[in-house]
């Protein structure tokens, strides 16, 4: 056994100090979903166990070679999972849902969002990761979201910020999340994440990384949190052990060797900009398929080889990487190594944590790389990323990269059914004459029209399901409001 796992962790009674204060916090908030199903016009029944639902009619993208597309299909469902995929199904005593016009497909997945920034949306559209000569008194990412605001958050606002950020991208049509949550100041805060991502409904995976602050149990409050929250992994949410490679004092070896004592999937940022290359030639040795990298940027190639002998998964934030410095995506890089990545939001003080962003990001930047070597001659240009290579990468593969390929990813009978549906007669992709470049290169979240997790309907006909944004959204002002004061920030709508 590793060392963290035998450190003793917090006491029972600042436990149970921490506990109460974040129950105390969470009883406080107000009640988000409310309302019913019915009312707004939903079949009744969708999702429940042993009750059919019959999506009829729709132009059926399944992501599964072996399944294919059609033109006109119709998935058929049983409770959460998918039962029958064809052309044509007779189900009458099915539930229907009409899909004429609509593109059905799989949810989208995100592999790797800093969720409890909600409440920091925009903060930072002009930021880099850390400060340098040439931007001499801007504000970056490190100095102010990591360094003053991360710190003064309290349970709760870690909280509404994980719910706000769940059903935003629900709406967006993400059904799958890995939640990086860096923001483990005590066993309360990492208490108030985990209810958050429960609360929104959608399938997620908890990234167990740091904190801050004299309270924080990190790392070592990961085996509570294992035995307490992910005891299964048949439920919506699963977990993986932050193995950050950049914390000083900390070997990420440790880490690594606590979180395969607890039979995780270990996820680490790789980010060259932060002088990481020599650390991960060091840990090479110790790859194995159960990691996550996320960047990858400024990586050695024996990094890279490694990476993939071993078969680990590579996650990309291309918009934020561009963006905040961390190196040129190494989107290309990849692809010749043979990787095929998923894609990911990072933070949304930053960038958009829609899914037609990231898509069309990786497209354009693999495309524009491509094109310019074919355009300077280069025997060698590489292949052009394609609309379905990068839906695969925002589907599939994001499935795979967090161990979830058994239970999504794809239209597959036996799956669990997380399912989209995206208006194409809408006024920016009618009329339709490519489903895969439509959803890639026109669509945005408005297209998005109903959205299910394990069979339950989360959005129905373009409204969320049994949820009071209005309240929701109070709430995360407050929280901001509470967030920026305690930092010393002020406020300022304008540049």
């Amino acid at each position: 056994m590793c060392d963290l796992c035998r450190s003793a962790g917090p006491t029972r009674r600042s436990f149970l100090r921490y506990a109460a204060a974040g129950a105390a916090s969470m009883a406080a908030m107000p009640a988000f979903l409310t309302g019913s199903a019915a009312a707004q016009g939903l079949p009744q029944g969708i999702g429940t166990e042993g009750r059919r639902t019959l999506i009829r009619g729709g132009h059926v993208m399944s992501m599964d070679p072996a399944v294919g597309d059609f033109a006109r299909g119709d998935v058929l469902i049983e409770g959460r999972r998918i039962l029958e995929i064809a052309p044509s199904i007779e189900a009458p005593d099915a539930a229907v849902i009409e899909a004429e016009g609509r593109v059905v497909m799989p949810g989208f997945i995100d592999t790797h969002h800093h969720q409890f920034e909600t409440a920091l949306r925009s903060f930072l559209p002009n930021g880099i990761m850390f400060g340098t000569p040439d931007r001499e008194g801007a504000r970056s990412y490190l100095e102010d979201i990591l360094g003053k605001l991360a710190p003064v958050y309290r349970p709760e606002d870690v909280y509404i910020s994980e719910l706000f950020g769940g059903i935003s991208q629900l709406d967006a049509g993400v059904t799958t999340v890995h939640d990086v949550s860096q923001i483990h100041h005590s066993p309360a805060h990492s208490d108030a994440a985990i209810r958050g991502l429960r609360d929104a409904g959608r399938r997620g995976v908890f990234g167990y990384f740091e904190g801050a602050g004299p309270e924080a149990q990190y790392p070592q409050d990961a085996r509570r949190i294992r035995d307490e929250h992910f005891a299964s992994d048949d439920q919506l949410l699963t977990m993986t052990m932050g193995g950050e490679a950049y914390l000083p004092g900390v070997d990420p070896l440790d880490l690594w060797r606590l979180g395969q004592d607890l039979d995780l999937p270990i996820a680490l940022h790789v980010v060259g900009s932060l002088g990481m290359a020599e650390t991960m030639d060091r840990l090479i040795p110790e790859f194995t398929d159960r990691h996550l990298f996320i960047h990858m940027t400024g990586m050695s190639d024996a990094a890279w080889e490694r990476t993939r002998e071993v078969g680990a998964h590579v996650s990309l934030s291309v918009p934020i990487e561009m963006q905040m410095r961390h190196g040129m995506p190494p989107i290309q890089k990849a692809l010749d190594m043979g990787i095929a990545p998923s894609l990911s939001v990072d933070v949304e003080c930053t960038m958009t944590a829609d899914p037609f962003t990231q898509m069309r990001s990786a497209m354009t930047l693999q495309r524009a790389f491509a094109n310019q070597a074919a355009l300077e001659g280069a025997a060698d240009a590489p292949r052009l990323l394609t609309a379905r290579d990068v839906l695969e990468f925002a589907t599939l593969n994001g499935a795979k990269d967090l161990w979830l390929d058994r239970k999504v990813g794809s239209l597959t009978p036996g799956k669990e059914a997380d399912i989209v549906l995206l208006d194409a007669q809408a006024l920016n992709v009618a009329p339709l004459n490519n489903v895969p470049g439509a959803v890639v290169t026109l669509m945005e979240r408005s297209n998005v029209e109903t959205v299910l997790v394990a069979g339950e309907v989360k959005k129905w006909q373009g409204e969320m399901v049994g949820v009071d944004v209005a309240a929701l959204r109070d709430q995360i002002t407050a929280s901001r409001d509470h967030l920026f004061e305690a930092a010393g920030i002020e406020q300022a709508l304008f540049d």
